[in-house]
């Protein structure tokens, strides 16, 4: 292959990591606008440099006229996830969406890898839209718990230092992590409940707060500045409670004083 066709090789593949990664952000975001808690934690993405792509193509014998259809991780997205039970949530929800199709799953969780890796790979296809026309492009997509990463970050820079050739203890090391690693997730969904709980309620007060804030910025505009201090002062005080339900409350309350201040807006003139 010739070396200046490189470039526009990858390019459909740095637009399929680009659109997928602001989309799965997307919907991170719209469970926690919606006060509901997201099985997705964090997404990152990259495109296979070309180095480690010719690695691969020389590892397997994949031919260049193959490579497309054979290195399936050109294009890679790595989803984050808190708890091992939101694994298979994201991986329900890639699988129903309408804008990519999973043609593959490999399920590192069950099949752990004897290095002790673990992760959910899926394997999709995807079109963008290129000034040449659609284009399907193949992309994997990682699934793993916070643990997950940290453990296969590590592993995979020992794997590059020791050109996969890990030494025999640096090997009985890592199942060790990795032993342990399975212990934690295992730990932390005993209690996944309330962190989740503890997670939406913080999600909930810092939207509380900031609508309160702006509805107090606003009545400075249309009432005095002694009432509106009056306000101000209860709400540090309500805040300092740390109570939920009464920051609800005090919400409710203001939204109801000024109500009257618009009401008053907009009378009509006599």
């Amino acid at each position: 292959m010739e070396i200046q066709l490189w470039r526009e090789i990858l390019h459909p593949y740095e637009m399929a990591v680009e659109e997928l990664v602001s989309k799965f952000n997307s919907l991170r975001e719209e469970y926690r606008k919606n006060g509901l808690y997201s099985p997705i934690e964090r997404v990152t993405g990259r495109v296979k440099s070309v180095s480690s792509i010719l690695e691969k193509m020389q590892r397997k014998n994949i031919p260049f006229e193959r490579m497309e259809e054979e290195v399936e991780d050109i294009a890679g997205v790595r989803i984050i996830c808190q708890f091992v039970e939101d694994i298979e949530k994201v991986n329900a929800l890639l699988s129903h969406r309408q804008d990519m199709k999973v043609i593959e799953r490999k399920d590192y969780l069950a099949n752990q890898k004897k290095s002790g890796y673990r992760s959910l790979h899926l394997i999709v296809k995807y079109a963008v839209e290129t000034i040449h026309g659609s284009r399907d492009i193949l992309a994997e997509i990682q699934i793993r718990t916070m643990a997950m990463n940290f453990w296969a970050t590590t592993e995979h820079s020992l794997q590059y230092k020791y050109k996969g050739e890990l030494p025999p203890h640096v090997s009985v090391q890592l199942q060790k992590a990795a032993d342990a690693i399975f212990v934690l997730d295992n730990e932390m969904s005993q209690v996944r409940s309330e962190i989740i709980d503890a997670q939406i309620d913080s999600q909930i007060q810092t939207r509380l707060v900031k609508d309160i804030l702006l509805t107090i910025e606003n009545l400075y505009r249309v009432a005095s500045s002694r009432e509106v201090r009056k306000i101000q002062d209860e709400f540090y005080r309500i805040f300092g409670l740390h109570d939920l339900e009464e920051l609800k409350r005090f919400q409710k309350q203001l939204d109801i004083f000024a109500e009257g201040y618009r009401a008053q807006s907009i009378e009509p003139m006599p």
